[in-house]
């Protein structure tokens, strides 16, 4: 008994591989002027190869029998849903730890949704993947200007943050602190004294967590001797 398998012409699959290539190729064209690691070819791969492992694992298989008597079953997601893990390995090696910021975020979920866009172009799914680009491009360009802009900011208080550790002890725990309450370290300054060590952040805090909280929860630590805010 043969599967009840849609079959396309050649036409329709080279039209979905060029619009592939052209819709994650923008998102790329754009990575690509903003010097990233990750450009316009390398986008542009990610989505053709997204797009041709839908067409191969929803319509490469018309000349084989599957019968659910036999035990061989025709499962059409199953290549496809692979490439939601396969590109989590290739975002990874788009992302850098520069000592305490971390680069290639962006550019790694741009490879990720490039790759849904390819697969949504792969399976005929047109608008969404002509919406998902615009929206995209929206996000890496306007979006991008809005996050940086100064009324956005403005929402956020900088202030330096003064630490008195224990002698020999690591800051770690004061970083993870600050990072639980999603602050910014925009410097870090690390003095080792006779009996202390003490450390000078500048924290650019977001709305909600008032200062006097961070600080309350860093002076409990164990190796916290004391806590506090200047400027």
């Amino acid at each position: 008994m043969r599967s009840n398998i849609p079959d396309i012409g050649i036409l329709e699959v080279s039209l979905r591989l060029v619009v592939a290539a052209v819709l994650t190729g923008l998102i790329g064209l754009e990575r690509e002027l903003r010097e990233r690691s990750a450009g316009l070819r390398t986008h542009m791969l990610v989505g053709l190869g997204s797009a041709l492992f839908t067409l191969v694992s929803a319509y490469a298989w018309t000349d084989f029998v599957f019968s659910r008597e036999g035990g061989t079953l025709f499962d059409p997601t199953r290549i496809a849903a692979q490439i939601v893990t396969g590109i989590g390995f290739l975002g990874a090696g788009a992302i850098i730890r520069q000592g305490l910021s971390v680069r290639g975020l962006t550019t790694a979920a741009g490879l990720w949704v490039v790759a849904a866009i390819g697969m949504a172009v792969g399976a005929g799914y047109y608008w969404a993947a002509l919406v998902a680009t615009g929206l995209v491009l929206v996000g890496l360009g306007p979006v991008r200007w809005l996050e940086g802009s100064a009324a956005l900011r403005g929402l956020r208080s900088g202030r330096a943050l003064e630490v008195d550790l224990k002698r020999d002890h690591p800051i770690g725990h004061v970083l993870d602190v600050l990072e639980d309450r999603r602050a910014r370290i925009t410097k870090v300054e690390l003095e080792d004294e006779e009996d202390r060590r003490q450390l000078r952040l500048d924290v650019d805090l977001p709305p909600g967590p008032a200062a006097a909280q961070v600080a309350d929860s860093i002076s409990r630590l164990d190796e916290v001797l004391a806590v506090r805010w200047s400027g």
